[in-house]
């Protein structure tokens, strides 16, 4: 067919200037010109599907608009499909880049591009995470980690972790002004056992718990199950839990000034135990302010004044503040939907100080922290503020998602319904949860770890902090490196030993953080060691793998003297048939990671840009044996296929930075 061409604004001025998020952009340009073509023919307002075909020689774009509007039309749809065709008007920038537009199947209408032309604008800023739209972004505020500051973090904390911090390297990618915090929750139950630990079982003063030495997060690991049985020894004991609570939350009291001590230390002892990881943090938010600066009091007030919340005057609520939750479609079918938010001695609910601080997070509780810098770039909530006027401008989120496991999913649409309550229905929109399930160890890890008998039953081993029964984070990071450290030697022997190091904790890191987000969150994830240190397939090792291999290639041809990017004159002079299908295949994957980083965000599930970045890797190892640079002899060809190196490296590259793993320079 002959293309029709339009005038348009955004015809690129240079081929070679932009390229930004271009699949993309063409996606999008044909879409909107097949809905106006669908509108002149058929006189119907239709969106139609724009996708691509899983194969490139069925084209690099398809649309099955004229099988859905058949029915409508009481036509033929490959004659529905020919006159969309025949009026398609394009405007110039993407009509100079289509080759042919033809009518397949039962009445699909496909895209060629002209690939020449394409790969140009490719060689430009392949795979960008611009998708080309000039809309404002929202302030996102990412909420994750949140270890309750009582023991060493475990395996479970580390996908919340690693969730968390994608999210925001993806959010961040795409423009948003992101903003994550870390909840402290320096004031429950778990630091309170932690403290009646020491004053009650041990008998040990203020002086004598900041004398311990680290890793002093191992040392409450123990004594926090130790307060558990103690507890069970004697229930007239759980007196000291409620006094040491009240003192907590109260901010008074020997009890309280240990427990902002043993506090401290282990959020210290966390945030060192991330940095591992590469995650950090730009505000440290701390319970104990919260309930200082009375933000639940103020929430209070006006969950009272908007009927949100009712007083009990007798039942088993007797004397509590409930939010009745009966009339809610969400809540309907539950045998007691009323949630107690403050309780009959006056103590608040975990629910009740989320509301205020959601509130707080979307700017509409009226009131705020004051501010001290913790470590370079990272700020917490403070009890002075001589820093305050110099923090950056933290809270009046637009979005707000919470990075919570999925048994937390009753209480966060609580915290959505009491902003509902309050009449922030646009908050209430933008409070997300982002939910997971939890990760177990599998059986041949537990027997690694000494956790499992070897003639115990196969079973995934659950994990419980409160009896004592878990993998550290740190523990278990350590093990990865020892693991790592291992492969690394049987492959090159002659490797210096901080360089043996250096790697060893790089693919220790990518191993891990690509584990944790490779699963869908609706799956139990059971780690396994040899899974996730598999060179092949679907792992972190095999995604770096792939990039160092790129690595070197260059290096041969630099070796040789020859170059190591194509020349603009050479990417001026590439043909169409310098590249066969699955070459031009490898560059159209990695120009399509901004959709599949923008689609991941959206829908909350990074396993997308796992999957997205094995699915690219593999694609080059399939070509890699089969179209050589260094030993072509044909310029154009030569050309062409490191052009592909290039556009695929770039690719992954952002994908692994993203997903937070590591690039080595050799493995």
């Amino acid at each position: 067919m002959v293309l029709r061409v339009i005038a348009s604004d955004d015809v690129l001025r240079s081929p070679l200037l932009h390229s930004a998020a271009m699949l993309a952009r063409l996606k999008s340009q044909f879409a909107k010109a097949l809905s106006t073509a669908v509108s002149k023919v058929l006189d119907v307002d239709h969106d139609p599907i724009v996708e691509y075909p899983p194969k490139r020689e069925l084209g690099d774009l398809a649309s099955p608009a004229a099988l859905h509007l058949a029915r409508v039309a009481k036509r033929n749809p490959r004659e529905i499909a020919q006159n969309l065709a025949d009026a398609l008007e394009l405007p110039a920038d993407a009509a100079e880049l289509i080759d042919r537009i033809s009518v397949e199947g039962p009445g699909y209408l496909n895209v060629f591009f002209d690939r020449s032309r394409v790969a140009q604008r490719l060689a430009v800023d392949a795979g960008s995470l611009d998708l080309g739209d000039d809309h404002s972004r929202p302030k996102v505020i990412i909420e994750h980690t949140n270890i309750n500051p009582n023991k060493a973090a475990h395996i479970g904390h580390l996908r919340n972790a690693v969730l968390g911090d994608v999210l925001a390297r993806c959010y961040r990618a795409l423009g948003y002004p992101t903003e994550v915090q870390n909840y402290i929750d320096d004031t429950g139950v778990q630091v309170a056992d932690v403290v009646v630990g020491f004053c009650d079982i041990r008998g040990e003063g203020y002086d004598e718990i900041a004398a311990h030495p680290e890793p002093f997060d191992y040392l409450c690991w123990d004594l926090y199950s130790e307060v558990g049985a103690w507890y069970e020894g004697n229930s007239e004991r759980l007196e000291k839990r409620r006094e040491t609570l009240h003192q907590l939350e109260s901010g008074e009291g020997e009890r309280a000034r240990i427990g902002r001590l043993v506090a401290g230390r282990i959020v210290n002892r966390h945030l060192t135990t991330m940095a591992r990881l590469d995650i950090d943090y730009d505000l440290l938010t701390r319970e104990s302010e919260i309930l200082r600066l009375d933000f639940f009091a103020r929430a209070f007030e006006q969950l009272k004044s908007s009927g949100a919340i009712k007083l009990e005057e007798d039942g088993k609520n007797e004397g509590c503040w409930v939010m009745p939750l009966s009339e809610s479609a969400e809540f309907q079918g539950l045998e007691d939907p009323d949630k107690v938010i403050v309780r009959s001695d006056g103590t608040i609910t975990y629910v009740g100080k989320d509301i205020a601080y959601q509130m707080w997070k979307f700017g509409r509780l009226g009131l705020d922290f004051e501010y001290a810098p913790y470590s370079r770039d990272l700020w917490e909530t403070t009890a002075t503020d001589a820093d305050s006027q110099e923090a950056p401008a933290f809270g009046s989120g637009q979005r707000v998602i919470n990075v919570i496991d999925a048994r937390q999913s009753y209480l966060q649409k609580i915290v959505r319904a009491g902003l509902e309550a309050l009449g922030h229905d646009d908050a209430a929109q933008e409070s997300i949860h982002f939910a997971y399930e939890m990760v177990s160890l599998s059986p041949q890890s537990a027997r690694q770890l000494g956790f499992l008998a070897e003639d115990a039953e196969d079973k995934a081993l659950d994990m419980s902090g409160r009896k004592g029964i878990g993998v550290k984070a740190d523990d278990l990071l350590d093990q990865l490196i020892d693991k790592s450290r291992e492969e690394i030697r049987e492959r090159n022997r002659e490797l210096a030993a901080d360089d043996l190091e250096q790697l060893a904790e790089q693919i220790a890191r990518a191993a891990l953080r690509y584990f944790m987000v490779r699963a869908t969150t609706t799956r139990v994830i059971a780690f396994d060691f040899d899974q996730a240190l598999s060179f092949e397939g679907d792992s972190g090792p095999y995604l770096q793998y792939s990039l160092v291999r790129t690595k070197n290639i260059l290096r041969r041809l630099e070796k040789e003297g020859m170059a190591t990017r194509p020349t603009d004159a050479q990417i001026a002079a590439l043909e169409s048939d310098h590249f066969d299908d699955d070459l031009w295949d490898l560059m159209h994957t990695a120009d399509q990671i901004g959709e599949v980083v923008s689609r991941a965000s959206e829908t909350l599930e990074l396993s997308l840009i796992a999957r997205a970045a094995v699915d690219l890797a593999q694609k080059f190892h399939s070509v890699y044996h089969k179209h050589p640079i260094l030993h072509e002899e044909d310029e154009g060809l030569r050309a062409a296929r490191l052009l592909a190196v290039l556009t695929f490296k770039q690719s992954l590259e952002r994908l692994l930075d993203l997903l937070g793993v590591p690039v080595p320079e050799r493995m």
